[in-house]
């Protein structure tokens, strides 16, 4: 019986030893999991896997948001700040569109390129040039909050200071200028654009898209040696969401002493080939363009240019009828209940198109 016994006992132990292998061989055994055995292993948890860029894009990206920043005068010049939303209507290419979102702008960070032209075509004017823009730089920038850089041009653009907030620093590089050589115009708006204003420094903790670009051009407007042409240009300003102010250099200017307060003729009244790319390159882009007779028109110029830019309104709407086609649509804005008030907004934007990479983070004036 002792041996039976025994002999059981082997055979039960023999069966029990047999299940348990077949048991931790079985897919549908309970063994520890991948991530159960990572959570074993010292050192850090695991990460799950990154979103793809396709789905930051299905997070980031929300609705085609277009935003467009604007000033008011009256009749007389002047600007209009006290307006309210129910005072405009906008229009998409014909279509009108409920505003969204509306403000005055008064306090916007501003990014400004200064952009002098230094051909031989304006060498008696430079000093003018000069001091009128470091005037104008001292009297706007404000430190840790505004930023400019300088660009100079004649057969090609270049950058004398990169963005700062040191008004010194730009006035120190200004006064270094010297006159010579052709006019690219076109080219040193286009390389303003894409290379120093399409991403501009952000400010501490804002979204990259609440600083106002701005772009004050010096120059007569006779461009002769650009590879880009005027369109190209412009279509770089709305594409990064640029705004230019052009002050004419056509005339030759002279001091108000010098002037004959019997010849209306002294004023500045007819606009030369140059003059009309100017006045174009700022209406297309919601700025304004000056035509300074005196040198003290110049100073008013740039002053009025500082008052713009502290009494802005800024709208926003989402287009009923956008289609992501690529393509340029027209923007209107109206003040029906003002007659003679003139709204000054770039005409229009182009939308982004679909799978195509924009030459800026917010190539058609949206917001993300």
């Amino acid at each position: 019986m002792r041996r039976i016994f025994i002999s059981v006992v082997l055979t039960l132990a023999l069966l029990l030893a047999a299940a348990s292998d077949r048991a931790q061989q079985s897919p549908g055994a309970a063994a520890p999991s991948k991530r159960q055995d990572a959570a074993q292993q010292p050192g850090p948890p695991p990460q799950e896997p990154a979103p793809t860029r396709q789905d930051q894009g299905k997070i980031t990206q929300v609705v085609n948001l277009v935003d467009v920043l604007f000033t008011v005068l009256n009749r007389r010049n002047k600007l209009v700040p006290d307006l309210d939303k129910n005072d405009f209507k906008i229009f998409d290419d014909k279509t009108q569109q409920a505003i969204r979102y509306f403000s005055r702008q008064t306090d916007l960070p501003l990014r400004i390129g200064l952009l002098m032209d230094t051909s031989n075509s304006i060498r008696d004017r430079l000093k003018f040039e000069q001091d009128a823009a470091i005037s104008f730089l001292f009297s706007v920038i404000r430190h840790n909050r505004d930023q400019a850089f300088v660009m100079t041009f004649d057969d090609e653009p270049s950058i004398l200071q990169g963005f700062t907030d040191d008004a010194g620093r730009l006035r120190d590089e200004i006064v270094k200028t010297r006159a010579g050589g052709g006019t690219a115009v076109y080219d040193a708006i286009y390389d303003a654009c894409e290379k120093q204003l399409s991403h501009p420094p952000r400010p501490p903790g804002d979204q990259p898209d609440v600083v106002r670009r701005v772009m004050i051009l010096i120059s007569d407007g006779d461009d002769n040696l650009s590879n880009h042409t005027r369109s190209e240009a412009i279509e770089m300003a709305q594409r990064t969401s640029v705004v230019l102010y052009t002050i004419s250099t056509s005339t030759q200017w002279i001091q108000l002493s010098q002037t004959n307060p019997e010849k209306a003729a002294d004023r500045k009244t007819h606009l030369t080939e140059g003059d009309k790319v100017l006045k174009d390159l700022a209406e297309e882009t919601g700025g304004r363009a000056f035509f300074p007779y005196h040198v003290d028109d110049l100073d008013q110029s740039f002053q009025d240019i500082g008052d713009e830019l502290r009494n802005q309104y800024s709208i926003a709407y989402i287009p009923t009828n956008y289609l992501s086609d690529g393509k340029y649509h027209k923007i209107r804005i109206e003040v029906p209940e003002h007659k003679g008030y003139q709204v000054r907004a770039r005409r229009g934007y182009f939308a982004k198109a679909t799978n195509s990479a924009p030459p800026n983070s917010n190539p058609s004036g949206s917001t993300k």
